[in-house]
């Protein structure tokens, strides 16, 4: 897995600006005075449910780092200047190897 979601991505979450002190990934000691601090329920379905989005997200992270890898604006003015469809079919040829789920 690439990114593991953990406690304190669940407390920032959950929590936004909230003081507290996490020692390990168990280990919570709760700091701020305007926000109640959240149940081990809480955080445990937080981990989980932030977890499920950044997974379900893998398929955009892919796709940006291929399209990262080519150098799009040559290949657009060389499509211009060419009457080519290169820029277009190497957009495309990603989006099929990595299709939205």
């Amino acid at each position: 897995m690439a990114n593991e979601i953990r406690t304190n991505h669940a407390l920032d979450s959950l929590k936004p600006g909230a003081q507290w002190v996490l020692r390990g990934d168990t280990d919570l000691e709760w700091l701020d005075s305007e926000q109640t601090e959240p149940t081990a329920l809480e955080l445990s379905n937080e981990v989980i449910r932030l977890q499920a989005v950044y997974d379900s997200q893998l398929y955009a992270r892919t796709r940006k780092d291929k399209y990262d890898l080519l150098n799009q604006d040559e290949m657009r003015y060389d499509d211009l200047v060419n009457n080519t469809t290169t820029w277009r079919d190497g957009i495309a040829a990603i989006k099929t190897a990595h299709p939205k789920p």
